[in-house]
């Protein structure tokens, strides 16, 4: 058994890669370009909204608040009618990325924490790296990839947009897993 403090190292150095990587990833590489729409009539879409002073929070347009209401005919009618929507208001303040960049950072020492608590519990000191690369990145790609689907299952995003969002998690679960097998401790 290795103590997740012994892994304190590749906790933070695995975290750090996969930021400096999903920046890349974001920021340089096309693929992700398509992963949000524009609206037809954004304009008049934003004119429409601005007059009704939405609080920042996630919405569901239409809103049944129970499975009776969801069932009565008049929902059903503004359902079938339309527009449906899932929303996301964020507060109106120029766009910054500070805070989400420092949660994303943190996002990553946890993930690898849970990588280090599994495959410290599962493997001794000295283990061969291919078994610290096996549990370490299965542990990192179930943390960074597998409750993205939830999000095209339950809540319609596009699944070509979530199953990138999930290839990305493999490439953060491989560097994660690279790095503990590098760097776990020998006997």
């Amino acid at each position: 058994m290795v103590s997740v403090l012994s892994l304190w190292l590749p906790i933070l150095l695995s975290a750090a890669l996969v930021f400096i990587v999903s920046s890349v990833i974001h920021m340089v590489l096309p693929y992700h370009k398509t992963d949000w729409s524009k609206l037809p009539d954004e304009k008049g879409f934003r004119d429409a909204l601005r007059n009704v002073p939405i609080p920042p929070g996630d919405y569901m347009i239409p809103h049944a608040t129970s499975n009776s209401e969801r069932a009565d005919p008049e929902f059903v009618a503004k359902y079938t009618q339309g527009p449906v929507a899932i929303m996301t208001v964020l507060p109106n303040q120029s766009p910054t990325m500070g805070a989400s960049l420092l949660l994303w950072f943190l996002y990553g020492v946890v993930v690898s924490i849970f990588a280090a608590y599994v495959a410290g519990a599962a493997l001794a000191p000295g283990a061969r790296y291919l078994d610290v690369f096996q549990f370490s990145g299965t542990v990192a790609f179930v943390g960074y990839g597998l409750a993205l689907l939830q999000n095209s299952i339950w809540y319609s995003r596009q699944w070509s947009s979530t199953l990138k969002s999930v290839f990305d998690s493999l490439i953060y679960a491989l560097l994660t897993a690279g790095i503990f097998g590098w760097l776990w401790p020998a006997v």
